[in-house]
């Protein structure tokens, strides 16, 4: 992590950060700073939030100290409005060359009194927006930050650190998972790496393709079987609560790369196909955090791990393959198999769990992104109670789901002569909806499900509020608050 939490010196000169809102007088932040004339205090603070209304960093020189840095914080502060405000410290650090800074505890006790998660919501955010993925430059150069702090301060911190150093901890995992090429992750490779985690007391069970072909995972493994690679059902189980206490189920989309096999994609940004598997290293990623956390509850994280790939083997358009629920799919486009992967391991959780309800995520349609944007992830779901849970849950932390529908008219689209089902609508048009129509068939007894299609929020070639640019590990604080918020 960059922030280094050190101890105050009495001696040592620093930068000082001042967080100020609406209310805070000049003489009250003068005061505070060290600085006498507050006029020109006034006079600064004024023409600087003048420049632009969004303007809430500034910093002047004053005394000896090189910077004060001055914050606004509005009067409604809640954890995401937090977070940003860290991430925009982080941003402001790098842009002003500043590496040490001193809060002072005059100064932050009037906002610990509102929130005492204030501070720490603010390096989380400072933290998880610093991620960089650089595994493969040969030369590095990580940042660290010093924040200075009294030992009293520090105690208090590092007292209810514990959250959010679990919360990076999975959501730096995901990314790491989708950072990486597909040359180096694998399903082979994969699978070690979840075997890892065994040492925060998971559970960790590995269906190899042998045993996939003995449950009757057809589906799954059609995908897999163009690749020299292994295809995989990986089961992660944490052990929270009670014994006989139902599950969470989450499920993920792990197609390691994603060429289209026989329905091959074009050329053009294939490259990003290394983080089709962004759904299962959520899973994955989120797993890490309740271990982590030691969070109360009893859940299960599915995740089928296989590459796409069009060699002699590869899975032909018009093939039929027999699911694990038996219900037949005609594949119409091998490039439609992240559903393929999904339904097999829907059911499986499904019937062998009969956990409380169940989540997938996928970077599953193109679609959502010409629908949605890379604004909000899509939600279909059978159930209200865990539409309106992860709806709360994603406001709450800014990782926003939106409600998209699922109808029975939509059947006849994927509805196929020769088979039970085929695995794309060739009308044309909802596209999203027709693939979470599919999924939909593959839940048998009628478990709360929901389905989120991440394929717009998994990765920014741009960056957000959050992060740098890169995978954004969307998805573990979502699945992590709705957890939280409704079922510890």
């Amino acid at each position: 992590m960059p922030v280094k939490i050190c101890s105050f010196e009495k001696n040592k000169k620093n930068n000082k950060i001042i967080f100020f809102n609406e209310n805070t007088t000049a003489n009250e932040l003068g005061n505070i700073v060290g600085i006498e004339n507050t006029k020109n205090l006034k006079e600064f603070l004024n023409n600087e939030m003048k420049i632009a209304e969004s303007k809430k960093i500034f910093h002047m020189n004053a005394n000896s100290f090189d910077k004060v840095i001055f914050v606004y914080i509005s009067k409604e502060i809640s954890f995401i409005e937090n977070e940003k405000i860290g991430a925009n410290l982080y941003d402001y650090f790098q842009k002003n060359i500043i590496s040490n800074i001193q809060i002072l505890d005059e100064n932050i006790k009037i906002f610990l009194k509102k929130n005492q998660l204030f501070l720490n919501q603010l390096i989380y955010g400072f933290n998880i927006k610093s991620y960089q993925f650089t595994k493969y430059k040969s030369e590095t150069k990580n940042q660290v930050f010093n924040f200075y702090i009294s030992q009293k301060l520090k105690n208090k911190i590092f007292k209810l650190d514990k959250k959010f150093k679990s919360l990076l901890g999975g959501v730096n995992l995901t990314k790491d998972l989708v950072s990486e090429p597909g040359n180096i992750l694998h399903p082979d490779e994969y699978v070690k790496r979840i075997q890892f985690l065994k040492n925060l007391g998971l559970k960790i069970t590995i269906y190899n393709k042998s045993k996939l072909k003995k449950l009757g995972m057809n589906a799954l493994l059609g995908v897999g079987q163009g690749s020299q690679r292994g295809s995989y059902l990986a089961i992660i189980e944490w052990r929270g609560s009670k014994k006989k206490d139902s599950p969470l189920a989450f499920v993920g989309k792990g197609v390691c790369f994603d060429t289209g096999g026989i329905s091959l994609k074009p050329a053009k940004f294939m490259e990003d196909m290394t983080y089709d598997m962004a759904g299962s290293a959520v899973v994955v990623g989120l797993m890490k955090t309740l271990a982590l956390r030691k969070a109360k509850v009893n859940a299960v994280g599915v995740v089928g791990l296989v590459e796409n790939m069009p060699d002699g083997n590869a899975q032909r358009p018009g093939d039929i393959v027999k699911s694990y629920s038996g219900k037949t799919i005609e594949i119409l486009n091998t490039d439609a198999e992240g559903r393929l992967v999904l339904a097999d391991a829907l059911t499986y959780t499904e019937k062998k769990y009969k956990p409380k309800f169940i989540i997938d995520l996928a970077t599953l349609t193109g679609a959502i992104i010409v629908s949605l944007g890379s604004e909000y992830a899509g939600l279909f779901s059978n159930d209200d109670k865990i539409s309106d849970q992860l709806f709360n849950a994603g406001e709450k932390v800014g990782e926003k789901v939106w409600r998209m529908p699922l109808n029975d008219g939509y059947d006849k689209l994927i509805n196929s002569k020769k088979a039970d089902m085929q695995n794309i609508n060739y009308v044309g048009g909802a596209g999203s909806i027709t693939a979470a129509q599919f999924l939909q068939r593959f839940i048998l007894n009628k478990t709360p499900w929901a389905h989120l299609d991440i394929a717009g929020m998994a990765f920014s070639k741009y960056g957000g509020a959050l992060n740098s640019g890169g995978a954004t590990g969307y998805g573990v604080r979502l699945l992590n608050q709705l957890i939280e918020d409704n079922y510890e």
